[in-house]
């Protein structure tokens, strides 16, 4: 990043700031205009950030006194029909890029703010977290509160930022607007490093809101949504989730009307609350789906987000647990082992529970569930069960499985030399 701009104490012929909103502090002297960088986009932004009266030296995005307020805002803010299709096209994407994908609202309030965890806590000490406003008239020059200002996708670079806090950082927003009336409905934004800085995040970012605005006509045409005066849409009630996680590194969802991959984390929580149909507290949740020690916060975050993902009929808070039946593919192989049938138990078996997760409660039922496959196909006597079991990936260096083979096999069976030197083979491997 180049060296900073030099500063001199604001003069009369920059002007008075103009009068903030109530309730919103006093600002120190902004930044004199002319030392904006060139483009006029930014010089245009930097004057108003100016008029506004923001703290060009030390300010930082106001948080909204109604953040408690966010996740009812969420639930009925017509967004929330696209955050998932937000989230899978451009989120997973940014998190990639260890940068943070964000939507906010017409006023500039962000209402999801989604990353990885440890640049998360990065952003959040520039207030770019939820609840946070950048509108521009708050914030100064910024991707998301100018691109509303604009009403047009707009990519601010790092150094372009208007406050000096957040000149570390460059983001790229687009507008969101109801297909119906053209209301502006708020912003998508992914801001992150001076990798964000490029002609591809923009046309990335301005891509992924028209298929945001596409998907919200699309709902309308099918009739699954209906709408207000104002051409807003109401949220879809779910009325099951089917979930899919053996074998994979990320659960599935199908809620029956859309289909999504969660990431790692919220995969971890959802197997928990599925495991826990009567619920789990902050705390109980924070040791059975993190590895590492997590605050609260840190978990009503991702419960949030979590929520957002699958609608606000779906999760419930105090205490946390799934409204909704689940069918999950590991339970149905439990349900298999329970009544007996081995043989279609091991056939739903596509392999261990989230086998790359380290959270204890999933490592617990990973576990527990292959143990008593293996065991259950062990007891079973039954030689093609074991040979199926050999032949897939988990089950390949299972030495007692090759050898109980091997003795029950007929001798005839040109598997059983098979078994009796893959036996042999894992006892001098292994002792």
């Amino acid at each position: 990043m180049s060296a900073p701009p030099e500063r001199r104490p604001p003069s009369r012929a920059d002007g008075p700031p103009a009068r903030r909103p109530s309730g919103a502090g006093v600002r120190s002297p902004s930044r004199p205009v002319e030392h904006a960088p060139g483009r006029a986009l930014v010089v245009d932004s930097w004057m108003r950030s100016a008029a506004a009266g923001v703290d060009a030296e030390d300010g930082v995005a106001p948080v909204a006194d109604d953040i408690d307020e966010i996740p009812d805002r969420r639930s009925d803010h017509p967004l929330s029909r696209v955050f998932p299709l937000l989230y899978d096209v451009l989120g997973a994407a940014a998190e990639d890029c260890d940068a943070v994908m964000a939507l906010g609202d017409a006023e500039g309030k962000l209402l999801w703010v989604c990353g990885r965890p440890s640049v998360l806590r990065k952003a959040e000490q520039i207030h770019f977290m939820e609840g946070a406003v950048w509108a521009e008239r708050e914030a100064g020059t910024n991707a998301p509160g100018t691109a509303l200002r604009l009403d047009a996708a707009v990519q601010i670079r790092a150094g372009e930022h208007y406050a000096r806090r957040v000149q570390n950082w460059s983001c790229a927003a687009a507008p969101i607007h109801d297909p119906e009336t053209q209301t502006l409905l708020g912003v998508v934004d992914v801001t992150g490093g001076h990798a964000v800085g490029t002609p591809q995040t923009l046309a990335m970012v301005r891509a992924a809101a028209r298929m945001a605005e596409a998907e919200l006509g699309r709902l309308a045409a099918v009739g699954r949504g209906r709408t207000t005066s104002a051409g807003l849409w109401a949220p879809l009630n779910v009325v099951g989730l089917r979930v899919d996680a053996l074998g994979r590194p990320d659960c599935q969802v199908d809620t029956g009307s859309r289909s999504l991959r969660l990431s790692s984390r919220h995969s971890e929580i959802l197997i928990v609350l599925a495991e826990r149909p009567d619920g789990v507290t902050g705390e109980q949740l924070a040791v059975e789906a993190y590895a590492e020690d997590v605050s609260l916060s840190t978990v009503r975050a991702e419960m949030t987000r979590l929520r957002s993902l699958l609608g606000p009929d779906v999760l419930q808070s105090r205490p946390y647990r799934l409204q909704v039946p689940v069918e999950a593919d590991w339970l149905e192989v439990t349900a298999r082992l329970t009544v007996g049938d081995v043989r279609s138990a091991l056939r739903a078996y596509r392999g261990p529970l989230l086998p790359r997760s380290e959270a204890p409660a999933v490592v617990d039922r990973r576990d527990q569930l292959q143990q008593q496959l293996r065991s259950a196909v062990l007891a079973s006597g039954d030689a093609d069960l074991m040979v199926a079991w050999t032949r897939a990936r988990w089950g390949a260096d299972d030495v007692e499985m090759w050898r109980r083979q091997a003795r029950i096999l007929p001798p005839d069976s040109p598997l059983r030399p098979l078994a009796e030197g893959e036996a042999r083979r894992l006892d001098r491997l292994y002792g």
